[in-house]
């Protein structure tokens, strides 16, 4: 909460008139998205954006044999942009008996849009939901028959593109009842998790590489100034002029300059609601299960 609490400092030393609330949420844990979901049905009568950006990328393995192969072949640029197979991970199953990764980038998400639906949905005035996905969701990566992705290993592009599918079905299912949804990708950008896959130092010694691919590939944001290029153009949008089959993406010249543009996903509509339905069948799952715990107890 400290990080939350400084930049709550932080926004109202700017915008003094502002109010500013704080609720804390785990998305890889049901009971603390069903505590944060009465807090803010308590706390709020709508809400009009709902940011979707917590994910995980847990204990990744770079495949060092795949990265100098395609340092010195002419995929390199689409390498360092979206990461496809470079990267496996380890996953584990949540406390919840779910994949980690799937319940944190994914169906955590998805239970907090269903707790706050009555705030969400409004014909008079719309709603938008704004997704973190990545260029890294990739369709070979994602199977309808293991939708938590726990027999492959590259569970974080699962999940990402998970994400680009639930946002098509919620469009599909909410779009009449005021609620809009849209995916973003922010680019390749130096954070927390990236220094997870290789050391600081070592992101140091390629940099000059990644500033050179800039100015032939716009996916390198590099900061997370940068990187919410997209994710702020969004909240000045009219959800309604939105294409929901598209994602946006974060882009930066090879000069630092920032811009949005757009990519049509590689998912059908039809995929998309078959995987919602699973959704609404695991959710039934796991509310069965939660009552049976909570009788026992």
């Amino acid at each position: 909460m400290s990080k939350a609490e400084a930049v709550r400092t932080s926004l109202l030393a700017s915008h003094p008139a502002a109010e500013v609330s704080i609720v804390q949420v785990d998305v890889s844990s049901l009971p603390s998205v069903f505590q944060a979901t009465k807090e803010l049905k308590q706390r709020f009568q709508r809400l009009d954006y709902v940011y979707l950006n917590a994910g995980i990328m847990p204990n990744p393995q770079l495949n060092i044999k795949a990265l100098f192969r395609g340092l010195f072949s002419r995929n390199v640029i689409h390498m360092f942009s979206t990461a496809e197979g470079l990267l496996t991970q380890n996953d584990k199953l949540t406390p919840d008996g779910l994949q980690e990764v799937f319940e944190t980038n994914v169906f955590g998400h998805f239970i907090l849009i269903q707790e706050l639906e009555s705030l969400l949905c409004h014909s008079e005035s719309p709603s938008q939901l704004i997704w973190t996905s990545s260029r890294n969701a990739k369709k070979s990566n994602f199977s309808l028959e293991d939708v938590q992705h726990s027999k492959g290993q590259e569970p974080y592009s699962s999940s990402k593109y998970a994400i680009d599918l639930l946002s098509v079905a919620l469009n599909r299912n909410f779009n009449q009842q005021g609620l809009y949804s849209s995916v973003v990708c922010p680019g390749t950008m130096l954070t927390s998790l990236t220094y997870g896959i290789l050391p600081p130092f070592v992101w140091m010694l390629i940099m000059p590489i990644i500033w050179l691919l800039r100015f032939f590939a716009n996916a390198f944001t590099l900061t997370p100034h940068n990187g919410t290029e997209a994710l702020v153009w969004l909240f000045h949008q009219k959800p309604e002029s939105l294409n929901p089959l598209v994602k946006y993406l974060s882009a930066t010249t090879g000069f630092g300059s920032n811009y949005v543009t757009s990519k049509k996903m590689d998912l059908d509509e039809d995929t998309a609601e078959k995987f919602y339905q699973k959704l609404l069948k695991l959710e039934k799952q796991i509310r069965v299960t939660i009552q049976k715990t909570n009788n026992q107890n």
